[in-house]
C-alpha cells in the first residue's frame, strides 16, 4: 500500500529504510484483508441457502446450522478487522519512530540553510500527513481494492447479465476515481503550502509581539494573515467540493447500482434464468466489489496530500546534508587554521567572503572586526561548522571540521549567537545543552567561568527557573551570560562568541574579559565578533573584513595602530564580492 505513494528511487536512506519496513509490515495487512474478505462471502453464501434451500425445505435445523455458521464466520471476521485496523495504526507510528528524528534534523537543517519558517517546518507536516493518511480508511480500502475483480467474477458466474452490470458500476466509478485525482490535485497542494505559510506568519508575529503591539502593528499583521487564511480557506474548500461532489455522486451511484442489480436479477427469475437467492447473493457481491473504490473517492484528498507530502519529504531529505560520521578523532587541543577559505551562503553561487586565512595556536584569543555587512557573523558559521566552507578548508588540529563526527566536534565547540534563544526547560538544563544525563560538576563550573553563577542562583528557583523561547523572566544581559555559560559548559576547545557583550552591563561586561583570560589560561582559543573596541583587551590577534575579503590579520597592537582597524566603508555588494565561478576575483592579501 505504500507503494501508492512510493518516493523516486533516489530517496534518503532513512525514508528508503523506513519505507521497506513499513511494506514488510503490510504484508501482513495484506493477509489479514485475504482472510477478511473471503468471509465476506459468508452473508451472500447464507443469503443463497436460506431463499434457495430453507425457505423451500422449512428446515428449522438447517436454518439454525447456517445461522450458527454465519455468527462464527462475522465474529471471526470482526476480530480480523480489529487486529486489521490496528496493524496500520501501529504501521503509521513505526513510519514516524523510524523518521522522526531524521525530520527533526532535516527541520534544523532547512533553517540553517536560510530557509523560509514556512519551508523549515514543511518535512514535519509532510511526515504528520502521511501518518494521518495511513491511520484512516484509506489504506484499508486500498488494500481491499484487489479482491474487487474477484467478487465481479462471482457476479458474472451467477450470470453473465449481472456481472456486465457489475462491471460496468465498476468502470464508472474508477472514472470517477480519476477525475478526482484531477481535480484535486491542484487545489490540494495549494493548501498545504498556504497552511504552512499561514502557520509561519502567525509564528514570526508571535515572536516579534512585544515590537507588534508597541508599534501598532497588530491590525496590518492580522490583515496580512487574513489574506494568507482566505487562500488557505479557498483552496481547502475547492479541495473538498472535488472529493465531496465525486464521492457523493459514487455514492448515489452505488446504490442506485445496486438497485439495479436487484431489478435485473428479478427479471432473470421471473425468466427462471436466476434464483432468488442467486439475485439477493450478486446484489450484496456487486456492492462488496464497488465499496472499496467508493471509500477510495471518499479519502482521496489526503491520499493526494500524503503522496504529495512522500515526493516532497523525499526531494527534501535527499538535498539536505546527512550527519557526518566518522571515526573518532581526539579532543582537539593545538590549533585552528583556516586555509584559504571562499565563505558563501548554503546554495549560494556569490561568496560573501574570499580567502580568508589565518592560523590560532591554543591560548590565543581573535578579535573580528569590520563594518556591518562585512561577512563576520558568516565568517563565524564556517568556523563552528554549521557552515561549509565554498573553498578551502577550516582545520581544528589539522583535521578539516567535515572529518569530525558532528555530535563529537560540537562538544568541543561553544557557540554564543547575536540572537540568544534558550530551550523549554531550566536554566541547568540549558547550559547543559539539554543533555539527559548532565555533570553536575562541569554544569556548576561553566556558571562561574561566565560569571553568571550569583546571578542565577539570585533567581527565584536558581537553576531551577524555569525558562524557555520567551524567557519573560531574564533581562537581555542575563540571558547572555547564561549563553555564555552554555557555551562554557564541558570546557570545549573553540569558544566563538558573536558579539557578547551587546547586552552587557559594567558587571557583565567584567565577567566576559574574566572569562575570555581564563580561557586563554587553560588552553583554549577565542574567536570573538567585536563592535567594542574593549573587548579587544585580552585579544592577541586581529582580523579584519570588509568589502568581501579579508583586510588585514596580525599582533592586536600592531593592526590597530595601522588605522585600518575599523573600516567606515561598507562591504560592497556588487562588483567587490566574489563570484564561486572565479577562484581569484576578490581575493584579500
Amino acid at each position: 500500500m505504500i507503494g501508492a505513494f512510493a518516493p523516486p528511487r533516489s530517496t534518503h536512506p532513512d525514508l528508503a529504510a523506513a519505507l521497506t519496513e513499513c511494506r514488510r509490515a503490510f504484508v501482513s495487512v495484506a493477509l489479514f484483508s485475504g482472510v477478511v474478505n473471503m468471509l465476506m462471502l459468508a452473508g451472500p453464501l447464507y443469503m443463497l441457502q436460506i431463499y434457495d434451500r430453507v425457505l423451500s425445505s422449512r428446515s428449522v435445523p438447517t436454518l439454525v446450522a447456517l445461522s450458527v455458521f454465519l455468527m462464527g464466520a462475522f465474529g471471526f471476521q470482526a476480530a480480523l478487522e480489529v487486529i486489521r485496523s490496528r496493524l496500520v495504526v501501529r504501521i503509521a507510528s513505526l513510519l514516524d519512530v523510524r523518521l522522526g528524528t531524521t525530520v527533526h534534523d532535516a527541520v534544523i537543517r532547512l533553517a540553517i540553510q536560510n530557509r523560509s519558517a514556512a519551508e523549515a517546518h514543511q518535512p514535519l507536516r509532510d511526515l504528520d500527513q502521511i501518518r494521518t493518511f495511513l491511520t484512516s480508511p484509506g489504506p484499508i480500502a486500498i488494500v481491499d481494492l484487489p479482491w474487487a475483480p474477484i467478487f465481479l467474477a462471482i457476479c458474472f458466474l451467477i450470470h453473465p447479465w449481472l456481472g456486465f452490470m457489475a462491471l460496468g458500476g465498476a468502470v464508472i466509478l474508477l472514472t470517477l476515481t480519476f477525475l478526482t485525482e484531477s481535480r484535486s490535485r491542484a487545489p490540494t497542494r495549494a493548501m498545504t503550502q498556504d497552511a504552512g505559510l499561514r502557520a509561519a506568519v502567525a509564528e514570526l508575529a508571535r515572536r516579534s509581539s512585544e515590537t507588534v503591539v508597541a508599534m501598532g502593528m497588530a491590525t496590518t499583521l492580522a490583515e496580512r494573515w487574513q489574506r494568507v487564511n482566505d487562500r488557505y480557506l479557498a483552496a481547502a474548500a475547492r479541495a473538498s467540493d472535488v472529493v465531496g461532489s465525486y464521492g457523493g455522486l459514487s455514492k448515489i451511484l452505488r446504490l442506485l447500482l445496486q438497485s439495479a442489480m436487484l431489478g435485473l436479477g428479478a427479471y432473470l427469475v421471473i425468466r427462471q434464468e436466476l434464483t432468488a437467492g442467486a439475485m439477493i447473493a450478486a446484489s450484496i457481491m456487486m456492492g462488496r466489489a464497488l465499496a472499496p473504490i467508493e471509500i477510495a473517492i471518499a479519502n482521496w484528498r489526503s491520499l493526494t496530500a500524503a503522496r504529495q507530502s512522500m515526493h516532497r519529504l523525499s526531494t527534501v531529505l535527499a538535498q539536505v546534508p546527512s550527519r557526518r560520521s566518522s571515526i573518532a578523532l581526539p579532543k582537539p587541543a593545538r590549533s585552528l587554521d583556516v586555509e584559504h577559505i571562499a565563505v558563501a551562503a548554503p546554495n549560494g553561487k556569490t561568496a560573501i567572503l574570499a580567502d580568508v586565512h589565518f592560523q590560532l595556536v591554543a591560548g590565543e584569543a581573535l578579535g573580528i572586526i569590520g563594518p556591518s555587512g562585512a561577512g563576520k557573523t558568516s565568517l563565524v558559521r564556517n568556523l563552528i561548522g554549521v557552515w561549509r566552507p565554498a573553498r578551502g578548508k577550516v582545520r581544528l588540529d589539522g583535521a578539516s571540521l567535515d572529518q569530525w563526527d558532528e555530535e563529537a566536534l560540537g562538544r568541543h565547540i561553544g557557540f554564543v549567537s547575536q540572537a540568544v534563544e534558550f530551550f523549554d526547560g531550566t536554566i541547568a538544563e540549558n547550559i547543559a545543552r539539554m543533555s539527559l544525563e548532565p555533570d553536575n560538576d562541569a554544569l556548576l563550573n561553566a556558571g562561574r567561568a561566565a560569571g553568571a553563577h550569583d546571578m542565577i542562583l539570585r533567581l527565584p528557583a536558581g537553576y531551577d527557573t524555569k525558562i524557555g523561547d520567551a524567557s519573560a523572566a531574564l533581562s537581555a544581559g542575563q540571558r547572555q551570560r547564561i549563553a555564555l555559560a552554555r557555551a562554557l559548559y564541558g570546557d570545549p576547545f573553540l569558544i566563538v562568541l558573536d558579539e557578547p557583550n551587546s547586552n552587557l552591563d559594567s558587571d557583565g561586561d567584567l565577567a566576559l574579559q574574566n572569562a575570555i583570560r581564563d580561557l586563554k589560561a587553560r588552553g583554549a582559543i577565542v574567536v570573538l565578533i567585536a563592535h567594542r573596541p574593549a573587548v579587544l583587551e585580552h585579544c592577541d590577534k586581529v582580523l579584519v573584513l570588509a568589502n568581501g575579503s579579508q583586510q588585514a590579520f596580525g599582533p592586536r597592537d600592531t593592526i590597530l595602530r595601522k588605522g585600518s582597524a575599523l573600516p567606515t566603508r561598507p562591504a560592497a555588494t556588487g562588483s567587490n564580492v566574489a563570484v564561486l565561478r572565479d577562484p581569484n576575483a576578490g581575493a584579500g592579501p
